[in-house]
């Protein structure tokens, strides 16, 4: 004879916190899925890990090949995919370009994730 579990009201209000914050809509939620796209790369993760850390706040492209055991229009194939997402930008100075990451795009980022602040009860 099997025995039935009384299982609590998930209705009831006292059971959990309410959903809140802002919820992400279709169009925004597409958006940095291409975004989460571009970071799921390992040489591409890398390669922001390196560009946003950087001393000075950007970084030569001439220094991010070092790194990698790639050729370098491999690593400009990913800082390209980089910037077609936002994460990074790019100046020409001379032969050379500088990148450096957009600040405001990752605080967004790291901000998907962020657990609210607790109150003390």
């Amino acid at each position: 004879m099997s025995k039935l579990v009384d299982l609590e009201d998930v209705t009831d209000p006292v059971c959990c916190a309410p959903l809140s914050g802002p919820v992400l809509g279709e169009d925004e939620a597409a958006e940095l899925a291409s975004v989460f796209k571009a970071l799921a790369d390992p040489v591409r993760l890398r390669l922001l890990n390196l560009i946003a850390s950087v001393e000075g706040g950007e970084a030569c492209v001439c220094d991010l090949t070092v790194p990698f055991e790639l050729s370098a229009p491999t690593i400009s194939h990913h800082l390209k995919v980089l910037r077609q997402a936002g994460l990074i930008e790019g100046e020409r100075r001379g032969t050379w370009v500088y990148y450096r990451a957009v600040p405001e795009r990752l605080t967004r980022l790291s901000g998907l994730f962020a657990l609210p602040a607790l109150t003390p009860s």
